[in-house]
């Protein structure tokens, strides 16, 4: 009977470290994190292919919010979105960052504004008590300008301050914008990815968050 009892409780104390295990991951992002376009935004949007693709040992929620600024002051800033206090509330273990693709369109884009709002964005996660691991996501390419997103401003505005406040941070890159490059009959409407594309995002960023 004793003996009953240590097998059961060795095995309640197994299952409690076998979850600690699993490792929380916040995407967080604009229109192309949520899974605009897509048909069916909660099974082929690239955060939830990349929970099928990292397996049990992860958790991964998808925290993207459409039409999304990093900037404060932005058309539709992501910081008064309730997808913003959701990562907070989830405490991820690690949190993926790939906002700026709206940040280009000319109403929006002041380079100080960004490089500031950002570093004030990484500096906010590191509050969260799970110590997130923080990856930097260059944007995806603009394959047409549209809506006033453009490509010019991601290749010399948002791409070199990504990788300042990348090595300022000491934070990992995730290259999305030259590991998609090819992708572009991919892109519904030369911004957002199709599922085809939303798989390779995903396939991408999961080989650097496993990456030893």
């Amino acid at each position: 009977m004793k003996n009953s009892y240590l097998l059961v409780l060795l095995s309640i104390l197994l299952l409690g470290s076998c979850s600690d295990k699993v490792l929380r991951i916040a995407c967080v992002g604009d229109s192309i994190t949520e899974g605009y376009g897509l048909a069916v935004q909660s099974k082929t949007s690239y955060p939830v292919m990349l929970d099928s693709i990292l397996g049990s040992k992860y958790s991964v929620l998808n925290s993207g919010r459409s039409a999304t600024t990093l900037q404060k002051k932005g058309d539709f800033p992501y910081w008064i979105c309730k997808e913003f206090s959701n990562v907070f509330v989830y405490k991820p273990n690690i949190i993926i960052i790939k906002l700026g693709t709206n940040d280009t369109k000319p109403q929006n884009w002041h380079a100080d504004k960004y490089e500031q709002d950002y570093q004030a964005m990484i500096d906010t996660f590191k509050t969260i008590s799970s110590n997130a691991k923080i990856y930097v996501c260059l944007p995806v390419p603009v394959f047409k300008t549209k809506w006033g997103i453009n490509d010019s401003t991601v290749v010399h505005g948002i791409i070199p301050i990504l990788e300042k406040l990348a090595a300022k941070n000491n934070l990992p890159v995730i290259d999305l914008y030259h590991g998609m490059i090819t992708q572009g009959g991919d892109f519904q409407d030369s911004i957002h990815p199709n599922e085809k594309a939303a798989k390779v995002m995903a396939g991408l960023i999961a080989a650097k968050v496993t990456k030893k």
